[in-house]
């Protein structure tokens, strides 16, 4: 699968863009578990324009992470053509731009999937964005707007056309957010569209190996991107990409196999957030790193309260050589 000049290879495996959480220091895990195509979080068009620190930082990526995309949301097309600017001056791989995200105080402003109900201007934005930039364009977008409003496949025929050179559908609609199973019916329909040529990347519930595997046997999507079951679990894409090959499931990690990723992941945010903004955000990932473990409750209310690093290395300690049996 190619995406303009950039090879993946066959049936790779993308790390989706997620807000709070596919920061620089997560996506240095996920590369080093297998992680074919990474995104920056969404970068909104106006933060960039004003050149916000917090948001121009969210644009830094390391070279090692290559191949990867600078994602953008907004619902006013001039700022978005001139973020997709200032994007290509950051050189990543591509300019991605989000036509999905369901959240309300984004898409009932009309940017993200809020776009689905405003095509013109979803037009519009594409071409001006494809125009604006030499790097390639893709996007990210959903079912439709709601069960009444399943556009997909016009939506994708008219992106394809403004210039986008791949198209990334999550299976839900706006109205579902992310309850629900998600639907890879239209997914597959799209892809078998005669229409289309370029490639369509599927997203939703993918969680094991044995779900990527199906979606790409039952929809013959090129590429699947793998979003919430990513949270605590960065080596889900060596588990994926070692089942696609090989059939076989690899064991899942040892408890002090999880320690070591966690140590990893906590010294990687360490490297661009003070103390407490560090162990203030791995909070959730902790809690992902151990989930399932029997007997855990207080480990995890520990972990959720201490703001020690010292005190947090010790947990890790007692966890590690914790049976929990």
């Amino acid at each position: 699968m190619k995406i303009a000049n950039i090879d993946f290879g066959h049936r790779p495996v993308f790390l989706a863009p997620m807000e709070d959480i596919t920061d620089i220091a997560f996506r240095a895990l996920c590369k080093h578990f297998g992680a074919d195509m990474m995104y920056t979080e969404f970068i909104a068009s106006d933060a960039l324009i004003r050149d916000i620190a917090k948001t121009r930082m969210k644009a830094v990526f390391h070279e090692e992470e290559r191949p990867i995309g600078i994602q953008l949301y907004g619902h006013m097309v001039e700022p978005m053509i001139e973020a997709a600017r200032i994007a290509t001056q950051y050189n990543p791989d591509l300019i991605d731009i989000n036509y999905g995200c369901p959240v309300r105080k984004i898409a009932m402003r009309g940017a993200g999937s809020g776009m689905l109900r405003d095509l013109p201007k979803m037009e519009a934005m594409t071409r001006g964005i494809v125009g604006a930039t030499h790097l390639p364009v893709t996007a990210k977008t959903r079912l439709g707007w709601d069960p009444e409003s399943k556009n997909i496949i016009h939506v994708a025929e008219m992106l394809q056309d403004c210039g986008i050179q791949a198209l990334t559908i999550h299976g839900r609609t706006r109205s579902q957010l992310y309850t629900g199973v998600a639907d890879w019916t239209l997914i597959g329909e799209v892809k078998n569209n005669a229409r289309m040529h370029i490639p369509i990347i599927g997203n939703g519930d993918i969680d094991s190996p044995e779900k990527a595997k199906q979606m790409f046997d039952s929809y013959g999507v090129d590429a699947i991107m793998i979003g919430r079951a990513v949270v605590g679990r960065p080596w889900i894409f060596s588990e994926v990409k070692h089942y696609l090959t090989t059939g076989e499931i690899l064991p899942s990690p040892s408890i002090s196999e999880r320690v070591q990723v966690a140590r990893l992941h906590l010294a990687e945010v360490l490297k661009i957030r003070n103390e407490k903004s560090a162990i203030l955000g791995m909070r959730r990932h902790f809690v992902g790193y151990f989930k399932g473990l029997p007997n855990f409750k207080d480990f995890k209310i520990r972990l959720l309260t201490s703001l020690d690093l010292d005190d947090i290395s010790h947990i890790l300690d007692e966890i590690s050589e914790n049976k929990f049996g």
